[in-house]
């Protein structure tokens, strides 16, 4: 069963101020410092997936002050793993579907202002045969917590992950995304590892 999301007033205004805060955190570190900050987080996740063995990799376009993936995106291309962006499911709301994604793939900007493939169904990859998704966020905690932006885009997409054991999750933040605890709801489903340009984090 797909998660139901219907959170209290209360626990809706604590992640609506929270978001904000890491929001604001995140769009202040300089270009200089993101390109450092990207450079050495994706040495990081490289070794990582290489562990993993994976080699059908979900990942997402840098937006709003998100740790750059652009240098993750090129490594991964040059090892000759097959990489896929998210898109908008067109009937199925707040969900997700994954299509392949080379330096050729065709991207049109979605209703969030992102962009995404097009859709094609000939180049799409059902979850459960990826081998992992670099997940993005808005922030995390030391238990593994991962706030999203509140579409529950990726709670729904990862939702039974552990059962089969794919995709695995790995979060991509920077450090100051870091918070002391975030509000827990039911469908939450907690990372098993996050990666920043410090730290590998697991849990």
């Amino acid at each position: 069963m797909k998660p139901q999301f219907s959170s209290s007033p209360s626990a809706k205004a604590t992640r609506t101020a929270l978001r904000a805060q890491v929001r604001d955190a995140r769009r202040c570190i300089s270009d200089n410092e993101q390109h450092s900050f990207a450079t050495t987080a994706t040495k990081q996740i490289l070794a990582e997936l290489t562990k993993l063995k994976a080699k059908h990799i979900a990942l997402y376009l840098t937006n709003d002050g998100e740790l750059d993936t652009q240098p993750l995106i090129r490594a991964l291309w040059e090892q000759g793993v097959n990489l896929y962006l998210p898109r908008l499911h067109p009937f199925s709301r707040g969900n997700l579907l994954f299509f392949a994604y080379t330096p050729e793939t065709a991207l049109v900007e979605n209703k969030l202002k992102i962009p995404e493939p097009v859709l094609d169904i000939g180049k799409m990859i059902l979850p459960h045969q990826l081998d992992a998704v670099v997940t993005p966020l808005v922030a995390f905690d030391s238990t593994g917590g991962r706030m999203g932006m509140g579409g529950g885009f990726y709670d729904r997409t990862l939702a039974n992950w552990q059962k089969i054991g794919k995709p695995y999750p790995i979060g991509f933040a920077h450090d100051c995304q870091q918070v002391e605890s975030l509000p827990s709801e039911h469908w939450d489903v907690p990372l098993p590892m996050i990666v920043t340009p410090t730290r590998v984090l697991r849990f």
